[in-house]
């Protein structure tokens, strides 16, 4: 057989048993066979370097160093879930889709919810052009380089109708049995292992060398398709069917239902196989499968209303309360955490436990000494279910809480309901620390580099006194820090220098204002759009604001009556920070219009499109009915611009289409 036709047996060999085994979950050969075919693949190339091509398995092995990640801007929004723990919640959810629907049953979709890294990965003319991960769901960190060494990522995409432009979302992880035998690996050279899957798929991918990546055996499912040029879906299930026909991996596991008793049995059924699965998962994903019905519902802040994840029960475990002691946060609340016997439960090692406040301390009785039962409450924040009462000895010793702050020796108060104690000191090392670090995270002002250790050195040295002063820092300042170089300092004055262009959203949820999260600093900037009518806004203009009710208005009013607040948002202005208001919304031809857009244009992305149509007051729905003002017909317009003209529905070519934009 000639050289170049072994080598295309081979790479095709190579993929079906990429196929077996990272989508199947049915591997047919052995590892060690795998590798002998790999091994006689590269060895031809090597020969006859002609015959090495850019989608070959052998040039997945990564090389780049980055400097940095660069920020990817999602065409769409990529959201994250809502939670649901049991079956009245599930049943709220399903209530209301019904409702808003007005349908007896809902037909839904549900597949194993994968613990690992999202990721968004975009695909022209069916050639993989560009990868990144979630980030805040608006931008994200560019890993391209990094996700071209994952196996059974397709760089080229196969089989026909593939959209001129395709965005799919999907998850990256490590499997049970790749990640024990790389653990293995690095016990028997000497070398700390990792603590569980999901976190080193995470650290795995962001690698700023790809070859560090390329040793790691990540896998990838696709779930979702985000924007698309050149093909329309009418349900869930279609799409999963196209990516699976086109090449892209997609976890086979999955049930169509109809209702509460259909989700029900397929989570039943997912909880039974959990630990006999080759992956970890933590719940069941349930997405209403109609995409007219999607587009209906929407979405509310980060998460969409026509999915939820309904979570399995968390696994419990026995360990030991060996001390109690407390934090203090951003806003002075004292909270008391009880440090553990550490043990690996929800698979991570858990050596903390939140106790929330004193009452709950005290409802639960937990003492120094105790044994307790320890959980990861939703798979996420470990807690202590209950004291194991019968193995007390006596020996045990409640805890007394504070009367001082911890950190200051300021006075702490409690608030009127009791619940929660504060540090009354404002200046508080460690209030302010928080409130540095609040201030510089993503979905804030977004100043990568300043984490929750270097806030606290800052802090410590006093070489900040609010949030303002980091505008004031300088090279050499920073780089008299512990474990500070130049080229670290200089890359946090470029953030800090970067953030200064931000938006009115971002910096009212940078200040920290109590209970103001990122919603309703949102509603905020789109209603009073600059920052002096905010500060100044009486308590009857800000309940004027969509979901403010009176103990927010109160919470939002006492921030600006604070003298020390007030000049420290002067202190950023003045140190040339510039919020971005909200984009106005104009009127025009659109303005209170429903528009469907199918087919492929010619100027501008759907996407695009959709966007402008928005800015002039219109709403886009992903299907025709009677209540649609518009059509806007591209190239190769399918079924919905037939349905459009039997019910009467104003047509518009894309000329008439930018006509009317203008």
């Amino acid at each position: 057989m000639k050289p170049a036709e072994r080598v295309a047996t081979l790479r095709a060999e190579l993929a079906h048993h990429n196929h077996r085994y990272y989508t199947l979950d049915a591997p047919e050969i052995s590892d060690s066979a795998y590798d002998t075919l790999m091994r006689e693949l590269q060895q031809l190339e090597a020969a006859n370097p002609e015959l090495i091509t850019p989608d070959s398995p052998t040039q997945r092995v990564g090389g780049a160093v980055l400097e940095k990640f660069e920020k990817v801007t999602h065409r769409q929004q990529m959201l994250s879930l809502g939670n649901v723990f049991d079956d009245g919640e599930f049943t709220e959810f399903d209530d209301r889709i019904r409702k808003a629907m007005t349908a007896e049953q809902v037909e839904y979709v549900c597949e194993p919810k994968m613990d690992g890294l999202a990721i968004e990965l975009v695909y022209e003319k069916g050639h993989f052009v560009g990868g990144s991960t979630r980030g805040d769901g608006v931008i994200g960190e560019d890993v391209t380089e990094n996700l071209k060494t994952i196996r059974n990522l397709p760089i080229e995409l196969s089989g026909n109708k593939i959209p001129k432009l395709l965005e799919v979302r999907g998850e990256v992880f490590i499997r049970k049995a790749d990640f024990k035998r790389m653990n293995d690996t690095l016990l028997a050279r000497g070398e700390e292992a990792f603590v569980n899957p999901r976190n080193s798929a995470a650290g795995s991918l962001r690698q700023l060398d790809s070859r560090v990546t390329a040793s790691r055996p990540l896998s990838l499912y696709v779930y979702e398709v985000g924007s698309v040029d050149g093909r329309e879906f009418q349900t869930h299930v279609e799409k999963l069917d196209a990516m699976a026909s086109w090449g892209l991996p997609v976890n086979p596991r999955r049930y169509q239902v109809k209702g509460f008793d259909g989700v029900k049995g397929a989570w039943s059924n997912l909880l039974a196989e959990r630990h006999a699965l080759p992956y970890e998962i933590d719940g069941l994903v349930v997405k209403v499968d109609s995409t007219d019905f999607r587009t209906r519902l929407g979405q509310v802040s980060k998460s969409p209303r026509w999915a939820v994840a309904w979570k399995f029960p968390p696994e419990e475990l026995e360990t030991q309360v060996e001390r109690i002691l407390v934090q203090v946060g951003r806003t002075g609340a004292i909270t008391p955490l009880a440090e553990l016997t550490p043990v690996f439960v929800g698979g991570v090692t858990v050596s903390r436990a939140t106790l929330h406040n004193e009452a709950e301390l005290r409802r639960k009785d937990v003492r120094e000494g105790d044994w307790v039962f320890v959980r990861r409450a939703g798979d996420v924040i470990p807690e202590i279910v209950k004291v194991i009462t019968s193995k007390r000895t006596g020996a045990e010793k409640e805890f007394v809480f504070p009367t001082k702050c911890p950190i200051c020796d300021a006075a702490v108060k409690k608030e009127e309901d009791g619940a929660i104690a504060r540090c009354t000191n404002r200046a508080c090392p460690a209030q302010l620390a928080g409130r540095l670090r609040h201030f510089a995270t993503r979905t804030a002002m977004d100043i990568d580099g300043l984490g929750e250790k270097l806030c606290e050195a800052m802090v410590e040295k006093k070489l900040v006194g609010s949030v303002a002063d980091l505008y004031e820092l300088d090279l050499d300042t920073l780089t008299g820090l512990e474990r500070m170089g130049e080229k670290s300092a200089q890359k946090l004055l470029e953030a800090i220098t970067r953030s200064k262009d931000t938006t009115l959203r971002r910096f009212i949820y940078a200040l920290g204002i109590p209970d103001v999260g990122e919603a309703t600093a949102k509603a905020l900037a789109e209603h009073f759009r600059e920052v002096p009518a905010l500060m100044n806004a009486s308590l009857e203009e800000l309940q004027r604001v969509k979901d403010i009710g009176p103990e927010m208005a109160s919470s939002i009013r006492t921030y600006f009556d604070e003298p020390e607040n007030r000049a420290v948002v002067d202190a950023l202005r003045k140190e040339g920070v510039k919020p971005k208001p909200p984009e106005i919304v104009a009127a025009g031809a659109f303005s209170g219009k429903t528009v469907v857009i199918t087919g492929t244009l010619a100027g501008m992305g759907r996407d695009e499109a959709k966007e402008a149509i928005e800015r002039r007051g219109g709403k886009v729905s992903g299907s025709v009915s009677k209540k649609t003002d518009f059509l806007v017909a591209g190239e190769e317009a399918g079924s919905k611009l037939t349905k459009a003209k039997e019910l009467g529905v104003r047509v518009l070519n894309e000329a008439e289409f930018l006509a009317l934009l203008k």
